[in-house]
This record gives structure tokens, sequence and C-alpha cells, in this order.
């Protein structure tokens, strides 16, 4: 019979010691996203950029890509602005994306009662998990530890789940029969620049999907007299003028999904070249 020989594990601060900083152990995520023990997860950003909000650490992925995980990272215990700016991070990304289940995740070596019980108040509404990172020196070997100390449960997010259950498209045409017809004007443009884009059908608004699959670029919400089209694009100077040159305000809400426009069926074939130009942004952008 094997022998079973257990080594003596020797806990380190990871804010302590002289060699590491934040940087080193986002960049450890990010390599193995695993190592936070969710399952097989997907990097899709780093250090990434917030409007007027300072940068996210880490955006992650299920393999799926229908959960997103807003990710960060504090050395030593959490704290009021880590926990904010967790929040503030999920909130920005949920309302830019909100055809994706969006989690908060808050990482730090130590969670204290008092913050423990403030994340499980916000955890009643807001999808928080936290985790407490550990580093373990094992002879001369160091490791990382995640332990979840919270997880939670997506009650009290069934209101914003209930915004993108699928409907089918005769309910929108009961609803908003006439500008469900502008609604088809502006994906037969969508379909100028992807063949392949079909409308996806959510109780309250209409997304698009290339190639099958969800992609949050556009939304459209139908009403009785207008349709409300928002564009997921930057706000920049250039795209403000293309706005003021079609006689369209340029209203633009960096937390949800960029330029929001209303479509009236008597201004739509004069609008036609400025929403083919703008709308061939999202495209141009990604070849």
């Amino acid at each position: 019979m094997t022998e079973v020989v257990l080594e003596k594990a020797e806990v380190l601060s990871i804010r302590d010691h002289s060699a590491w900083d934040e940087a080193m152990i986002q960049q450890r995520i990010a390599s193995d996203p695993s190592i936070l023990g969710f399952g097989p997860l997907l990097l899709r950003d780093k250090e990434r950029i917030q409007p007027h909000k300072g940068r996210l650490d880490l955006l992650l992925q299920s393999g799926d890509g229908n959960t997103w995980y807003e990710v960060e990272v504090q050395l030593g215990p959490t704290d009021e602005s880590h926990i904010i700016r967790a929040i503030e991070y999920w909130d920005v990304e949920r309302k830019r994306y909100p055809d994706i289940q969006h989690t908060a995740v808050l990482i730090a070596e130590e969670i204290t009662g008092r913050f423990f019980n403030v994340i499980g108040l916000f955890n009643q509404a807001i999808p928080i998990i936290a985790l407490k990172m550990s580093a373990l020196k094992v002879g001369d070997r160091t490791a990382l530890l995640f332990t979840k100390v919270l997880d939670y449960e997506r009650k009290g997010t069934e209101a914003s789940e209930d915004a993108f259950q699928p409907v089918d498209r005769t309910a929108w045409e009961e609803y908003a029969p006439i500008t469900m017809k502008l609604a088809d004007k502006v994906l037969a443009i969508v379909k100028e620049f992807d063949s392949t884009a079909e409308f996806k059908f959510n109780k309250n608004y209409i997304g698009t999907t290339s190639n099958g699959r969800r992609v949050s670029s556009l939304m459209l919400t139908p009403q009785k007299r207008a349709l409300k089209l928002a564009v997921n694009l930057d706000e920049t100077p250039d795209n403000d003028k293309l706005c003021q040159d079609a006689g369209m305000p340029a209203k633009y809400d960096a937390y949800w999904w960029g330029y929001q426009f209303d479509l009236v069926p008597e201004e739509f074939e004069r609008l036609r070249p400025f929403l083919r130009n703008f709308i061939g942004q999202l495209y141009s952008a990604r070849s």
C-alpha cells in the first residue's frame, strides 16, 4: 500500500508579499479562469474600461456564453469600495447587455463578518458570489486557493430575467402592428451587412441574432406610435454629428445600450440612409 505523505502548508499573506500584486493575481486567473471553481470559463476582457467608473478587473463568461461574471479582485480584506465597485461594474454590464445573465464576483483574502452580512443583504436582490482567496506554500511551491463563502440563488432576479423571456412574433404584432413594420425595415438594413441576422423576440424588447447566436448590438422596442431603437455604439463627436446632420437628437446613455432613437413611420424613408450608415458601423468595427 502506497504511503500517503501529508505536507504541512503555510498560509501566506498575498498583500504583504513583496513579489505579488493585484495585476499578477488577475493574470493568473485570466490564464486559467477555471481556477475559481465555477467550471470551464472563458476570458472576455481584462481591465475593461467602464464609462466614467474606472476599470473592471476581469470579465469572464460561461462556455455557452449565456452567463457573464464581473470579477473584482482585492488583496487583503474586502471593504466598502470593493463591494461598491463590483456592484457598479455588474450594473453597467447588465444594462449594456440585458440578454445575458450577469453575476458579480468579489474576491478578497478576507471577508469579515460585517461585510459578509452586507454582501448577503445585497445577494437577496443582486446575484453575487464571494470568494476567499488564500495563498498556500507547500515546500518550495505556492498555490492559490479560492473558496466560495457566499453563493446565490436566482431568486430576486426573476423580474430582470422576465424581461428577456422568449415570446413569439404574434405577441408584438398584436401589441404594436404599425411599428413592427418599422422593425422589419430596420432588420432589412441589418441584413445588408449580415444576411444571417434574425429577430429574437423577448417579452420587453426585440434583440437580434447572427448565425443563430444572440448578439448585443441592437435593441428594438415597438410601441403604439414609435419604434424605440438602441444602437450599441460608443459616443463620439463623429457619431453625434451624424445624428445632428440627420435631424435626429443625439440621445446617448452610457449605461443603457448607447444611442437611442424614436422612429415614426412618416420619417423612416428620409432617415433610411442615416440608419444604414449608423448601423453599418456595428459591422465595420467587427471586420
